[in-house]
């Protein structure tokens, strides 16, 4: 394992992570940020070097939703024992986080990434292109809490460009928007503006949008495996198979993560209507306050629909993800209750066990 040494600030210590460290600090823990994760270990970036850690079994056992233990971003709180590995005692609070739900049917968030700045989001302007897809990811973007960037990759091949482009544009007209051909290495000279000491940007698009093509740009070589798409849709295969920290050489860090198809909603009604924002500022006219743009008389939005202000097609994806939102919020609040009920179960049961051997002692 390499044991360079790191700044912390450098890797994006500063004041809030401080502040919450200082109980930690007072037990003899080090801080620490994770770069990658595998099965049982983390590779841990600290002061002394990259250590190889795990968790304590105290965490383990005190983290009742996997969304409390470490991801790649984190900061932690570790003690290096003698044989230069390290344990785990606590993940610091987070600023901002990437969460999905897991994919099937239990509710639960996966949170992918922590702690990161500005999150890329980057779709192929190829066959693969998705209009619906990129206001998706927009809502978890903004629910994390990063700042979003839109980049439109592979512009040397997309016939459409104008077209493309103001298709995103009317989603997101305020959003920072960078048009680049990985391929040919141009557009992405802009992206510098947001890498800077001691702060993370986070790639984020499905496969075959040009993820690691851009990381290997910015590198300076080709760091990340790069694969082929299908002619037929422009569909990429997984290449990048799990999530790491990367340093760049102009400094600040990059977090590269495997592409994502499947990307079911863990947000809330709020993070739709930033993304949704057009259709907000119309429904502030319905005649009904509490107006779900359905059925209602009086309603702004379905009349912005028949004059041709709003398209039919945004408006129709922005009722499926509040029906998703909504879906996810009654199956949240049913999980909830049954982790609640089977806790209270095992307290109550480890309660009776103590007594018993308290009297059997007695």
């Amino acid at each position: 394992m390499d044991q360079l040494k790191h700044d912390l600030e450098a890797i994006g210590w500063n004041s809030f992570f401080q502040d919450n460290f200082t109980d930690f600090k007072e037990d003899g823990l080090i801080p620490g940020r994770i770069s990658e994760v595998q099965r049982k270990n983390y590779i841990v970036l600290t002061e002394l070097g990259e250590i190889v850690s795990r968790v304590s079994g105290k965490l383990r056992f005190e983290a009742d939703e996997k969304s409390k233990l470490p991801v790649v971003g984190d900061w932690v709180a570790l003690r290096i024992e003698s044989n230069n590995k390290g344990t785990i005692y606590a993940v610091l609070p987070r600023k901002s986080k990437f969460s999905r739900k897991v994919a099937g049917k239990i509710t639960e968030e996966q949170v992918m990434i922590a702690n990161v700045d500005t999150v890329w989001i980057v779709s192929g302007l190829d066959q693969d292109f998705n209009i619906q897809r990129i206001e998706r990811y927009l809502a978890l973007v903004f629910r994390s809490g990063a700042k979003p960037i839109l980049i439109l990759n592979k512009s040397d091949i997309c016939r459409e460009l104008e077209d493309r482009i103001k298709e995103v544009k009317e989603i997101g007209p305020n959003l920072p928007m960078h048009i680049i051909s990985a391929e040919l290495n141009e557009g992405l000279e802009e992206l510098w503006q947001y890498v800077d000491k001691g702060k993370t940007v986070a790639l984020l698009g499905s496969s075959g949008v040009g993820k690691s093509s851009i990381l290997n740009r910015l590198i300076g070589f080709n760091r990340q495996k790069v694969g082929s798409v299908r002619e037929a849709d422009s569909h990429g295969r997984h290449i990048t198979t799990y999530r790491e920290l990367i340093m760049l050489p102009k400094g600040g860090m990059i977090i590269d993560n495997p592409g994502m198809r499947e990307l079911q909603l863990w947000s809330e009604d709020e993070d739709i209507d930033e993304v949704f924002d057009d259709i907000e500022v119309l429904s502030r006219d319905c005649k009904f306050r509490d107006c779900t743009h359905v059925n209602e008389p009086g309603c702004a939005v379905k009349k912005a629909i028949e004059s041709g202000v709003l398209d039919l097609r945004r408006y129709q994806h922005y009722l499926k993800l509040k029906k998703e939102i909504e879906y996810l919020s009654i199956k949240q609040n049913q999980m909830k209750r049954v982790t609640e009920i089977a806790r209270g179960r095992y307290i109550s049961k480890y309660a009776k066990v103590v007594k018993k051997l308290k009297a059997v002692n007695y």
